[in-house]
């Protein structure tokens, strides 16, 4: 079995007891007393491959990138907190923002709205075909820690602002997160503690102090498994072995 969220989701909950190891993407996994895990993380796009380990420019005073990605689902409650959270950071440090902001159709007019009027470069589309380019070339990520899009974050190596979804029945993002936010690779806000003036606090914390930013972003590549793919190979063919050995 392979189980990319940090939580095995119900079908895998009910033959993990039955294999001889579950292959897990995200590390730690919670796994049933007795079962036996191996860490070999979550493939990635070769889009993402190509840019793993890019070079990471700390925040200056210079331009700087930030990309908010809420999700296959979608993020109602980041284009509600999120523009008003960069818009409430200090001019100083505003001025040099330019936003990559990842909205539901429903939600694009008024967050591209909101951005105008702020006076912020901002770029609001429903999807990005260019995610990886766009992590590449950011200093912050604020994302949902959705398994892809911390194999992602960590696989290329950006400091992020991860909002675990809180409707996720068995919290599986926050169980995601949790390796990232442990090796200082990410800060994670709940949901219930999501607020305009909490996060514009953590964004400028990161992006006031480029010595922090880089630690954090060396930190979450530590955590990449650029190899997963080959991990999950590895695997297999180990336990076929086994199984042909008399």
């Amino acid at each position: 079995l392979h189980e990319q969220n940090g939580v095995l989701g119900r079908v895998n909950q009910l033959f993990a007891t039955r294999v001889d190891r579950v292959a897990c993407g995200t590390w730690p996994t919670e796994l049933p007393d007795g079962v036996v895990g191996i860490h070999t993380g979550n493939p990635v796009r070769r889009a993402v491959l190509e840019r793993a380990g890019a070079p990471y420019i700390a925040p200056g005073d210079y331009p700087m990138s930030v990309l908010v990605m809420g999700g296959s689902q979608g993020a109602r409650i980041l284009s509600d907190v999120v523009p008003e959270a960069l818009a409430a950071l200090p001019n100083a440090l505003k001025r040099h923002i330019s936003v990559s902001h990842q909205a539901r159709e429903e939600d694009m007019a008024r967050v591209k709205q909101f951005y105008d009027e702020q006076g912020m470069r901002a770029d609001v589309q429903p999807f990005f075909q260019d995610v990886p380019r766009r992590m590449s070339e950011a200093q912050l990520v604020i994302s949902r820690a959705g398994a892809s899009s911390v194999a992602d974050i960590s696989v290329i190596g950006r400091p992020s602002i991860l909002i675990p979804l809180a409707a996720a029945i068995r919290d599986e993002q926050t169980a995601n997160a949790r390796g990232l936010e442990q090796a200082g690779g990410a800060i994670v806000i709940q949901e219930r503690d999501l607020s305009t003036a909490r996060l514009a606090e953590t964004i400028q914390a990161i992006l006031d102090d480029g010595e922090a930013a880089q630690k954090m972003a060396q930190a979450a590549l530590a955590e990449g498994l650029p190899d997963a793919t080959d991990r999950l190979v590895a695997l297999v063919d180990e336990l076929t072995s086994e199984k042909e050995t008399p």
